[in-house]
């Protein structure tokens, strides 16, 4: 268990507070590698997970229906939700369709979500796909580690549960 994190802040809403974690001694969250990874070539994608990000943040609250259950060895989700039909839309070539790259995350609760990285799905399976596996079981083991933190109470809720407090130098072993 050689590998930690640091948690950051990234942005908050009015609904929703939004966090990631920046690994061993990068300087850049996973979130905002996964951003700058995709903002060339899958803008588009990437601009759907975005305004995901916000309508969730200002309108409704990280609700359960808003994310895609990636649970494999911990409580991950995944962005964008299921289904083409929900607003906003993902539109390619004047159509509304599913869109194919994951932010894998984890939704704490209702008010704070983790978000982690991701890429193009191209199979069923998060574990048979060769482009998000990697951030898929990523995502599983830093969700398993901050559950663990919440539980150690590394990691500790605020009075209305909408922000975590945790000490600067706290590290996430994972």
């Amino acid at each position: 268990m050689n590998n930690f994190a640091h948690i950051k802040p990234l942005f908050k809403y009015n609904k929703v507070a939004y966090y990631s974690v920046v690994l061993n001694d990068n300087k850049e969250t996973l979130y905002e590698e996964f951003v700058k990874r995709h903002e060339l070539n899958n803008k588009n994608k990437l601009y759907h997970i975005l305004k995901w990000l916000q309508v969730i943040g200002k309108k409704y609250g990280a609700q359960n229906r808003f994310f895609r259950n990636e649970a494999y060895t911990a409580d991950t989700s995944a962005l964008p939700p299921v289904g083409k039909d929900k607003k906003p839309y993902y539109i390619e070539n004047g159509k509304k369709k599913n869109n194919t790259l994951r932010l894998y995350c984890l939704r704490a609760n209702e008010h704070v979500v983790f978000l982690f990285s991701g890429d193009i799905k191209t199979a069923n399976k998060a574990q048979d796909c060769p482009n998000v596996k990697p951030h898929f079981l990523l995502a599983n083991q830093l969700t398993k580690a901050i559950d663990e933190a919440f539980k150690n109470q590394d990691i500790v809720w605020n009075d209305d549960c909408t922000l975590i407090d945790f000490d600067k130098n706290f590290k996430l072993y994972y």
